[in-house]
């Protein structure tokens, strides 16, 4: 079964770090970007209410995931995993130089607040970044959607990725950012 096929809940999603590539057949992949910097190469999938962000940089490769819990997943070159509650900050450096830098946010909006702000992030995601809606899990009128931006600069790839779970009135918001090592 590929991740990412279901309807997903924002309480069933795990942040998995990777040492390694992950292989696409695990995912149900709806978007694929390829980045191109002259010291790395990076590529972004939107894998439902979910992404997977990989770094190459050399033989280095880096793997953000964002998923439900999968005995599929590889345990091989598992960094760290961890289920999302509140707000949480991570960082590790590397051996081999590189580091990762990640900030999360599970936020739970009242009715009230939920519909403007759902609006407010799908006007400014349609005109940037990936962008992928869900319809047939549409809730209330509202449906779930994925955003994520990005931003690749010379030694570093910045990634800002959001999940919007209408059924649930609550976003997640991740912000992370892949360090290239120094040159030797």
């Amino acid at each position: 079964m590929e991740l990412g096929q279901t309807k997903q809940r924002i309480d069933e999603l795990h942040f998995y770090l990777y040492q390694r590539a992950l292989h696409p057949e695990l995912f149900r992949i709806h978007q694929v970007k390829h980045v191109e910097q002259r010291r790395y190469h990076a590529e972004i999938w939107v894998v439902g209410l979910a992404h997977v962000v990989s770094v190459h940089s050399g033989r280095n490769c880096l793997t953000e995931l964002i998923a439900d819990e999968c005995e599929m997943l590889p345990k091989i070159g598992l960094a760290t995993s961890f289920r999302f509650r509140g707000e949480r900050d991570y960082a590790h450096s590397f051996d081999s130089g590189m580091k990762y830098i990640l900030s999360t946010q599970v936020e739970r909006m009242t009715p009230n607040l939920f519909p403007s702000s759902h609006r407010d992030l799908l006007q400014y995601g349609k005109g940037r970044g990936l962008f992928q809606s869900f319809g047939e899990w549409e809730s209330e009128g509202l449906e779930p959607f994925s955003f994520i931006d990005y931003e690749a600069r010379e030694r570093e790839f910045h990634i800002h990725a959001y999940h919007v779970f209408p059924e649930e009135m609550t976003l997640l918001r991740t912000q992370s950012i892949f360090e290239i090592a120094p040159r030797r």
